[in-house]
């Protein structure tokens, strides 16, 4: 599938280029140039109520340890009615680490996350800046196991799979992460998130730029929101290369 046909593919047209950013151009620079003057319609995803979280469980484990771990968690009311525990997918030494939500009903059958509609959307998403899933790739998700009726997570739900999720990046070390929808944002930055505010601004995770934009499943249901959503992948681009020193 040639690039045209993947922007084609998220409803987005004319087929814009990336430019590259110059060797020394600042994050705040990158930040200015991708911030639009109009405001994207908000996700309608509930919002998360912040909980404080317990000390990790997970501190200090490698990733069969942690992996088995998670296999096994009963932390939460989701243990009792998921089909398996959904780590997560990809490269363990990526510079891109993208956190979605939580499992699906597919992704729960599967053990891998974002397999669906959504899924090949993100992989779409991937190409069009340049990226492919499990190549400098992680992909995980907020949640380990599938909420049921694929509901947003309860926020105690998020609080016991939080633990996994921080010991995932610390093993994974990735130089820029990236917040699929709402839900995902608020977990990793334990604050009252809008997408419409958030989007388009470098966050911080612990030291890490963090970006937030919409989950391929709302793009699905929200095309116009798609360009949007190309914005962003461009702004992850310019903000990598801003990383890398390119």
């Amino acid at each position: 599938m040639s690039r045209n046909d993947i922007l084609r593919e998220m409803g987005l047209g004319p087929v814009w280029k990336l430019r590259a950013a110059p060797a020394a151009m600042p994050v705040e620079q990158a930040m200015m140039a991708s911030t639009v003057a109009a405001e994207p319609l908000p996700e309608t995803a509930p919002a998360i109520p912040v909980v404080p979280v317990s000390p990790a469980p997970s501190a200090g484990m490698d990733w069969d340890e942690l992996a088995a771990t998670v296999a096994a968690c009963r932390q939460c009311r989701l243990g009792e009615t998921r089909k398996q525990a959904v780590l997560g997918v990809g490269d363990r030494n990526a510079d891109w680490l993208f956190v979605g939500e939580g499992p699906g009903a597919e992704e729960d059958e599967r053990g891998e996350p974002f397999v669906g509609q959504a899924g090949k959307l993100l992989d779409n998403m991937l190409a069009a800046i340049g990226l492919k899933r499990g190549e400098d790739v992680y992909i995980a998700n907020a949640v380990k196991c599938r909420p049921p009726e694929n509901r947003t997570p309860a926020p105690e739900e998020a609080a016991a799979c939080k633990p996994y999720l921080e010991r995932q990046i610390e093993l994974i070390q990735p130089k820029l992460i990236v917040a699929l929808g709402r839900p995902a944002a608020q977990t990793l930055l334990q604050a009252e998130v809008k997408i419409a505010a958030a989007r388009g601004k470098l966050h911080d995770y612990r030291g890490i730029p963090l970006i937030v934009t919409y989950h391929p499943a709302y793009l699905l249901r929200t095309l116009p929101d798609k360009a949007r959503a190309w914005e962003d992948l461009c702004f992850m681009r310019r903000t990598m290369q801003e990383r890398k020193g390119d």
